[in-house]
C-alpha cells in the first residue's frame, strides 16, 4: 500500500526544523542526544522500507549529540546550528567512515580526513547520523545500484525518488535528519526534492567547496536538501566558505548569504516552461501554470521566456559523458564487472569523443553560460517546473514507454542550469492526482543565493496558506 504521507509515524522530535531546535537546546527544553537518538531510530525503521542509507553512525552520531549538548549547556554553541542532526551521501568524504560512490569497485576502507563541505559542518557543530544511498558514481537521476539496490519513493514504494541524491531526498521527506549534503551535476539534488515534496539547492557553483574535484569537472555542485527553504539557507551557510583543497573556487567565497528578501512584489520574474529536451507532462504543466498565477497575485511580473542556446542536450552529453570515461579509466579493466551497464555506456560514448570535440564544447558553454548571466540580469528570477515529468516506477532509467533512452531527456530542466552554473531551489508546489509531488524550481544570478531561497521561503509562505484556503 502506498505511503500517502511520509512523515507518518516520525516522533515529533523528528519534524522540527533547526530554528525551534536551537532555541529549545539553548533553554535546555530539548538535548541534542535526544534528538539524535529519535533520528537514528527513525532511519532505521524507514530503511528497510525504502533503502535511504548504506549505514547509520549510531555511536559517532551519539558522541557528536553528547558534546554538542555540553557547548549548548555552557552556552558556548559552535554555531546557531550545533547539533541538528545530519546525513551525508555516498559520495563525499566523512572521516572514519567508507566512502563507496555506490559502488562495489571501490575500497570499503574508512577514509582519513573529511571533504571541504564536510569539514565546514563538523567546525558548526553538526550531528553525522549516516550516510545516505547513490547510484554507481551518481551517474544518473535515478538511485539504484549493485551495491546498495533500489532505493524508494516513500509517497509510493513502487516508485524511484530520483537521484542521484535519491537516499538524502528520502532521509529528509521521511524526517530521518533535518539537513542532508547532496550532490548535482546534472539535476541530482534537484531532481530527487521533486519527485519527493523536499527543498533542494544547487548553490552558484564554488560557494561551497569541493575536494577532490569531480570527475564530471565543473558541472558539479555540493549543495543542501531538507524539508524547507529556511532550513536549506541555515545548511548552506554552515557547509559554505573557503577551502584551499577547492582550486576550482578561485580567489574566495562568494557574496553574503544575509540579508536577502523575498518580496515578491515588482519583481521580474521570466517563466521558463519549455526544456531543451523532453516533454512536459500535462499535470505538471498545469500545476506550473496554476503557481505562476500565484506568483502574478502576490504582485510580481512574469513574461515567458526561453532559454539561450542551442543542442543544449547534446552539449551536456559531452561534458557529462566524458566525465564518465574519465571515471571509468581509474578502475582497472579487471574489476569492471558488475558496473552499471547503462554507465559503461554513456562512457564508452564519452571516450569516443576527440580532443577538438571537448574543446569546442567547452567553448559552446561559456557562450551559453554568458547568455545566461545576461538573462538573469534582465530578470530577478526565473521559474520552471522542478521536474518536466513526476516519479516513475522505480528501477527504471527512464519511464516505461517513453521512448526516452537517457535519464537526461526527461532532466531538461535541470541540467542546463549546471551547464551555466547559477543557484536554484525546487520547492514542493502540489501533488498529481495520484498524489505524486510536483516541484516549481526558482533560479536566479549567480552568487544569488540568499534571494533565491529568500524568495523560495516566501513561495512556501504562498502555497501553504493557499493549501489551508482551499482545505
Amino acid at each position: 500500500m502506498p505511503l500517502r504521507n511520509p512523515l507518518e509515524g516520525a516522533e515529533e522530535l523528528c519534524l522540527l526544523d533547526a530554528a525551534t531546535l536551537a532555541k529549545a537546546y539553548r533553554d535546555r527544553s530539548l538535548s541534542p542526544v535526544d534528538v539524535a537518538k529519535a533520528t537514528l531510530e527513525r532511519a532505521a525503521t524507514i530503511n528497510a522500507d525504502f533503502n535511504a542509507f548504506t549505514f547509520l553512525d549510531d555511536k559517532g552520531a551519539l558522541a557528536a549529540a553528547e558534546a554538542s549538548a555540553k557547548r549548548w549547556a555552557a552556552g558556548e554553541p559552535l554555531s546557531e546550528v550545533d547539533g541538528v542532526p545530519t546525513t551525508v551521501k555516498d559520495i563525499v568524504w566523512v572521516e572514519g567512515w567508507s566512502v563507496r560512490y555506490g559502488s562495489a569497485t571501490t575500497p570499503p576502507q574508512p577514509f582519513a580526513e573529511d571533504a571541504p563541505s564536510v569539514a565546514l559542518m563538523r567546525k558548526a557543530g553538526l550531528v553525522f547520523i549516516g550516510q545516505t544511498t547513490t547510484p554507481e558514481f551518481g551517474w544518473k537521476a535515478i538511485t539504484d545500484s549493485g551495491l546498495c539496490g533500489i532505493t524508494r519513493n516513500p509517497w509510493d514504494a513502487t516508485k524511484t525518488p530520483g537521484g542521484s541524491s535519491g537516499g538524502a531526498a528520502v532521509a529528509a521527506a521521511v524526517g530521518a535528519g533535518v539537513f542532508h549534503l547532496g550532490t548535482d551535476g546534472g539535476g541530482s539534488i534537484r531532481i530527487p526534492a521533486s519527485f519527493t515534496g523536499i527543498v533542494g539547492f544547487k548553490p552558484t557553483f564554488g560557494r561551497v567547496p569541493a575536494y577532490p574535484a569531480s570527475s564530471f569537472g565543473t558541472v558539479a555542485h555540493v549543495g543542501p536538501m531538507t524539508r524547507s527553504a529556511t532550513d536549506a539557507a541555515a545548511m548552506l551557510k554552515a557547509m559554505s566558505g573557503r577551502d584551499l583543497r577547492d582550486w576550482f573556487q578561485g580567489s574566495g567565497v562568494l557574496d553574503t548569504l544575509d540579508g536577502a528578501t523575498g518580496d515578491l512584489a515588482g519583481k521580474r520574474i521570466g517563466y521558463w516552461s519549455k526544456p531543451p529536451a523532453g516533454d512536459v507532462d500535462p499535470e505538471v504543466a498545469a500545476a506550473i501554470n496554476a503557481v505562476v498565477e500565484k506568483i502574478r497575485a502576490a504582485g510580481a511580473v512574469v513574461e515567458p521566456v526561453d532559454l539561450p542556446g542551442e543542442n543544449l542536450l547534446q552539449l551536456f552529453h559531452h561534458h557529462w559523458f566524458s566525465g564518465a570515461a574519465m571515471r571509468l579509466s581509474l578502475i582497472p579493466e579487471c574489476a569492471r564487472a558488475g558496473i552499471d551497464p547503462g554507465f559503461l555506456e554513456i562512457a564508452a560514448e564519452g571516450a569516443a569523443y576527440g580532443s577538438t570535440e571537448l574543446v569546442a564544447a567547452q567553448g559552446k558553454r561559456a557562450h551559453f553560460g554568458g547568455a545566461m548571466d545576461r538573462l538573469l540580469a534582465d530578470y530577478d528570477y526565473l521559474v520552471s517546473p522542478g521536474t518536466a515529468i513526476p516519479a516513475f516506477d522505480a528501477g527504471l532509467e527512464v519511464p516505461a514507454g517513453s521512448n526516452y533512452a537517457r535519464w537526461t531527456e526527461w532532466a531538461g530542466f535541470s541540467f542546463p542550469i549546471n551547464l551555466s552554473q547559477q543557484p536554484a531551489a525546487v520547492i514542493p508546489a502540489g501533488l498529481t492526482a495520484a498524489g505524486l509531488p510536483i516541484g516549481l524550481q526558482v533560479i536566479g544570478a549567480r552568487g544569488h543565493d540568499a534571494s533565491v531561497l529568500s524568495a523560495s521561503a516566501s513561495l512556501e509562505v504562498i502555497f501553504s496558506r493557499e493549501a489551508s484556503n482551499d482545505a
